[in-house]
């Protein structure tokens, strides 16, 4: 059973042909109807389905459209054509602690991120323990989190975004923040949701990770679909490419 059905996706976009240095410039050539624009495919026609519980990689250059792709399935960007079909409730590890407040502690961001994510009050009151063990960040949790580094960030917000197994799980190059012991720790999360049945797309830079974590792999470049196949085979032909 599919539980994403991805059906000739393409996402464009329109580029100024040239630098306009204010707004006040851009209105006037704008109201004269001087700007001249390009368009710009982060994704033309792409189309695949992932079945349950399937680990699906996707790899591809910088700008070959993987975030593009991974943030429309997760209904955070609309395609400019084509449609998708998922089933199940998603967790996206795209942007981790995208909804944090850098005044605020990481305990009080704990209660902000868990609400932006729809869980209750009393839910997340009876985590806060759970999460500040996993992210190991205790001797700095009543700091405000404008003194944190990235990947203390990234912590905190895989720790809360894992907190409830999703029916499907989006990992965009999470792993690759953080310290080699916290790295090998998410790792073993992710695995343990990929045994207990969750879909996941995976996105990373790490064609090791990748081969050892995918049961299929899918090649984008330049917004278009290149290969898609079995992991060792697809991620051979991109290093060879």
């Amino acid at each position: 059973m599919s539980v994403i059905d991805v059906r000739s996706v393409s996402m464009q976009y329109r580029l100024a042909t040239e630098k306009v240095d204010s707004i006040k410039h851009f209105l006037i050539k704008k109201v004269k109807r001087q700007i001249q624009y390009q368009h710009f495919y982060a994704l033309n026609d792409v189309s695949f389905k992932v079945e349950k519980g399937e680990v699906l990689g996707i790899i591809g250059l910088n700008g070959a459209g993987k975030s593009t792709l991974l943030k429309i399935i997760s209904g955070i960007l609309k395609p400019t054509s084509g449609e998708i079909m998922v089933n199940g409730s998603i967790a996206p590890l795209i942007e981790l602690g995208a909804g944090f407040n850098g005044d605020l502690s990481g305990l009080e961001n704990i209660y902000l991120n868990g609400l932006v994510l729809g869980y209750p009050r009393k839910f997340i009151e009876s985590k806060v323990e759970e999460i500040i063990e996993f992210s190991e960040l205790r001797q700095f949790i009543h700091t405000p989190l404008k003194n944190y580094s990235s990947g203390m960030k990234a912590r905190l917000g895989f720790a809360i975004a894992t907190l409830v197994k999703p029916e499907i799980l989006i990992v965009d190059e999470v792993l690759s923040v953080g310290d080699i012991k916290f790295k090998e720790k998410s790792e073993k999360k992710i695995r343990t949701m990929i045994e207990d049945g969750t879909t996941v797309l995976f996105v990373s830079h790490s064609l090791s990770q990748v081969e050892k974590i995918c049961d299929r792999v899918l090649w984008l470049e330049k917004g278009q679909k290149k290969l898609e196949g079995d992991p060792k085979e697809v991620c051979k032909m991109f290093k060879n490419n």
